[in-house]
């Protein structure tokens, strides 16, 4: 079982930054690709951003594409979330979550069946 530990969520006004972490035990972190979704009021959980497990391959939604960068440290079993210029459509809970997947195609990280646990979640908030 793998234990997810979300922080950096809160409360920002349109156009803030924040960085959502995302520390990982209980597998070896850098065998599992990890991503970040998230899920608005009365909306399906939407896939956000993921990364591979040697980071040498990023994946984004289309509607945070050059706003948000995904990141990780394997040396500290982190995922990260840095999120730019943030819209009130942004706000949502986020959650990170891996997967054994080793594949290079985006219809495949995209797709929530393919992760296997979730962390808690986090409110991201913007103000408009």
């Amino acid at each position: 079982q793998v234990w997810l530990v979300e922080s950096g969520g809160g409360l920002v006004q349109a156009g803030g930054s924040l960085r959502r972490s995302c520390v990982t035990s209980g597998r070896t972190f850098s065998n599992y690709a990890m991503g970040w979704f998230r899920q608005a009021p009365g909306k399906e959980r939407e896939f956000v951003a993921a990364i591979r497990w040697s980071g040498d391959r990023t994946y984004y939604a289309t509607s945070v594409k050059s706003r948000f960068t995904i990141s990780r440290n394997n040396a500290k079993n982190t995922v990260y979330l840095q999120m730019h210029t943030l819209k009130p459509e942004d706000t949502a809970v986020y959650y990170c979550a891996p997967t054994t997947t080793t594949a290079y195609t985006f219809s495949v990280y995209s797709s929530r069946g393919v992760y296997d646990s979730w962390g808690q979640g986090t409110q991201v908030t913007v103000s408009s």
